[in-house]
C-alpha cells in the first residue's frame, strides 16, 4: 500500500525516519492521518525496542504517539498517550522543516528537545548541552540560530496553555 491510496478503509503509513548528524538515528512506520501540504500528522506506537525512563516521563511498549510535522517550521510536537489513552505529555523535537516524499518522512534532529507534562505543570528544555557540543552553531549559524527560535516559541507555548491551538 502506498502513501497515497488507503486500502480496505485502512489509514496509508508513511516511514519516519529521524536523522541526526547525518545517519538514520530511527526509523519507523506511522499510520498517515493528515497531510495538508504544510502539516503531516501521524500517528505511531512508541518505536523503541525497551521502555525509556527519563525521570519525569516513561515511555513503553502500548504508548501511543500522534506526531505533527512541518514543512515551515523548525519543531515536531509529539503527543503521548499511554495504551490505556491517558494522556502523558507532548515531547518537542526542535528539527529542520520535514520533508516527505511519498510514502517517506524525513526530519533531521537538531538536538533540542522540550517536554510538556499532560497538567502543564512540568515544561522543561531538554538536551541543549547536545545542542552546545554539535557544532551546529559553528557549521550553520543560521540553522542554529532558527533551532534556538523554535525551542523558544515552543516553551513560550507551552507556558502559555499548550499545544491546543497548533495542533487542531
Amino acid at each position: 500500500m502506498s502513501a497515497n491510496s488507503a486500502e480496505a478503509g485502512q489509514a496509508p503509513t508513511v516511514d519516519v525516519v529521524l536523522v541526526k548528524a547525518g545517519r538514520t538515528k530511527i526509523r519507523y512506520p506511522a499510520e498517515l492521518l493528515a497531510d495538508d501540504g504544510t502539516r503531516i500528522v501521524v500517528r505511531a506506537p512508541w518505536a523503541g525496542t525497551d521502555a525509556r525512563d527519563f525521570g519525569f516521563v516513561r515511555f513503553e511498549a502500548g504508548d501511543v504517539f500522534t506526531e505533527f510535522y512541518w514543512r515551515d517550521r523548525w519543531y515536531a510536537v509529539k503527543e503521548v498517550r499511554a495504551a490505556d489513552g491517558t494522556l502523558k505529555g507532548w515531547y518537542c523535537d526542535v528539527t529542520r522543516p520535514a520533508e516527505r516524499t511519498g510514502a517517506q518522512l524525513v526530519v533531521e534532529d537538531l538536538d533540542l528537545d522540550l517536554w510538556r507534562s499532560a497538567d502543564g505543570g512540568d515544561v522543561r528544555r531538554l538536551d541543549e548541552d547536545e545542542f552546545a557540543a554539535s557544532g551546529l552553531a559553528e557549521r550553520d549559524p543560521q540553522a542554529a540560530s532558527a533551532a534556538v527560535a523554535a525551542l523558544d516559541e515552543l516553551e513560550r507555548l507551552a507556558r502559555e496553555g499548550g499545544f491546543e491551538g497548533l495542533l487542531d
